[in-house]
């Protein structure tokens, strides 16, 4: 059996985003109405014995990095036991995880012990009431969390900041300023049109071309690189340790390295966050499907994946809500 997942377009699948559940505490504008109710239901998710197989068959076939999301994953509950125990499985080199840190602080030293090392945090504004208008949240609590996980040691923590046109586009050097303050890595998002929110919130696009230029009118940004298998493009401040990285699907898209795949807290294995291919592992699993069967399944799910995402050209295609994807 093969040990690499190549896809139709000859590219190296090694990247799962895992979601353990599509609720969060937060109603981020662009991600999820603030009233949304229509949460699966927990009996509907993958237990852990069953990601932890569907995750041990990706990682037996090539896959070395695995990211806990959501929703927001620190909502589900004893998620630490899940993380160590995907820690251990042989052959996963990284494992990590995307938060809105509003649960970090009670749960960053049991997460760190039990193997992440590496968080992303999501955080747009640094103005409480901004945060608030964009959240329905309260920054306080982010703050805390994040200086939590700073303090147990977590390396790199890095900032997830969707930049809005009229929101918070003229808060970036603010963060730039704030991540090389506490020495974070900076990312940048581009808003996406994923279901009616996406849609309505890429009325503020902002074009990260246009960021970069501004921010190299006022630092010297030179080439820079970050361990991690995401889609960022990265600068580095010259005379600093900070590093910016631009995920930029609209501008300047970059579906021809795509490494990844999400699985949703449902089991449906999501091929693009940009197309509707998927392939359900949730009926395999409980209809009792064996180890190679396992392995069998994921390498057909990987023929399913797409060339490319299509947001320019086909905004209206996902339905779907991101917190329904994983992140």
């Amino acid at each position: 059996m093969s040990t690499d997942l190549i896809d139709p377009f000859g590219r190296t699948v090694e990247y799962v985003r895992l979601s353990v559940t599509d609720r969060c505490d937060l109603r981020c504008f662009y991600c999820l109405p603030g009233d949304y109710r229509d949460f699966s239901e927990p009996e509907e998710w993958l237990t852990f014995a069953e990601i932890e197989r569907v995750i041990g068959a990706f990682v037996s076939l090539g896959v070395r990095r695995v990211r806990i999301t959501g929703g927001e994953p620190l909502v589900r509950k004893n998620l630490p036991e899940l993380a160590g125990n995907l820690a251990r499985i042989p052959g996963l080199l990284d494992l990590s995880l995307s938060t809105n840190a509003v649960g970090l602080t009670r749960q960053a030293e049991a997460l760190r012990t039990a193997g992440i090392r590496r968080i992303n945090v999501s955080l747009d504004s640094l103005r409480a009431e901004c945060f608030k208008q964009i959240t329905k949240g309260n920054l306080d609590k982010v703050i805390n969390g994040l200086m939590t996980a700073k303090h147990s040691g977590f390396s790199p923590i890095k900032i997830n900041m969707v930049v809005m046109h009229g929101i918070n586009d003229d808060e970036v050097e603010d963060m730039v300023e704030f991540c090389i303050e506490h020495d974070f890595t900076l990312r940048l998002i581009e808003t996406m049109p994923m279901g009616d929110t996406g849609r309505s919130a890429s009325s503020n696009y902002v074009d990260l071309q246009e960021v970069k230029a501004r921010l190299a009118q006022r630092y010297e940004l030179i080439p820079g690189v970050m361990p991690g298998g995401g889609p960022a493009r990265y600068v580095q401040v010259a005379g600093t340790n900070l590093r910016i990285g631009f995920i930029t699907p609209i501008s300047q898209h970059f579906c021809e390295t795509c490494n990844r795949v999400r699985l949703a807290v449902d089991g449906t294995l999501y091929l693009c966050l940009g197309q509707d291919h998927k392939f359900e592992f949730r009926p395999l699993l409980r209809n009792g499907i064996s180890d190679a069967g396992l392995q069998d399944a994921v390498q057909h799910a990987i023929t399913l994946k797409p060339e490319r995402h299509e947001f320019r050209e086909r905004p209206q295609q996902i339905a779907r809500f991101m917190s329904m994807t994983g992140g």
